[in-house]
């Protein structure tokens, strides 16, 4: 009698296996990515120069400087200082988001004249979001939370949050400390040095 030979398993299901394999395999190192990002970056806003949205989860430890930013504002010229800032620490892992708004009445243009206007005025070139509301029943969730964190929602253009690298917020900064402020620069570079 002549031994059996070992039955093989049928090739379409061994092909869909093999197909299948890259799936499996990368679901878990998705499902560690999305733990890895903390909950106050776990949100989505289109980018300023063409609406395209951009997963905050992106700058997961990265250190943050999120600021309501204006066109028309006392505070504006605040811009060039943001952008030096981001251009000096960049390297160090800070990155300075930028939110215009209009709850106070100073953004009043388009998203696409907003974004002409910080580029070829101020040369910013920090990620910046389309119009946002940051204050009072309508702010969009990351401004309350960051209010709710520090105590402190944005009373004016250009308050200034700052975020570890562990996604925690770490301060609020009023809109007249700028962004070459010593007691600011101080902090910065302790959270900067953190998890280095």
């Amino acid at each position: 009698m002549k031994p059996l030979a070992p039955r093989l398993p049928n090739r379409r299901i061994l092909l869909q296996g093999l197909a299948l394999a890259p799936l499996a395999a990368s679901l878990p190192m998705a499902r560690a990515a999305g733990a890895s990002c903390p909950a106050l970056l776990q949100k989505s806003f289109p980018r300023l120069q063409d609406e395209k949205p951009q997963d905050l989860c992106q700058y997961s430890g990265k250190v943050l400087l999120i600021v309501n930013t204006a066109s028309f504002c006392g505070f504006t010229p605040q811009y060039k200082g943001l952008e030096a800032l981001y251009s000096r620490y960049r390297e160090q892992g800070l990155v300075v988001l930028g939110f215009p708004s209009n709850d106070f009445e100073q953004e009043t243009g388009s998203n696409r004249q907003i974004a002409d206007f910080c580029e070829n005025t101020f040369g910013v070139k920090f990620p910046m979001f389309t119009k946002t509301a940051v204050r009072g029943a309508g702010a969009d969730p990351l401004f309350k939370e960051l209010a709710a964190a520090t105590g402190r929602a944005p009373a004016w253009n250009f308050t200034k949050y700052l975020v570890g690298r562990d996604g925690r917020p770490v301060a609020a900064y009023d809109s007249a400390v700028t962004p070459e402020d010593g007691a600011f620069l101080k902090t910065l570079q302790q959270q900067l040095a953190l998890g280095r």
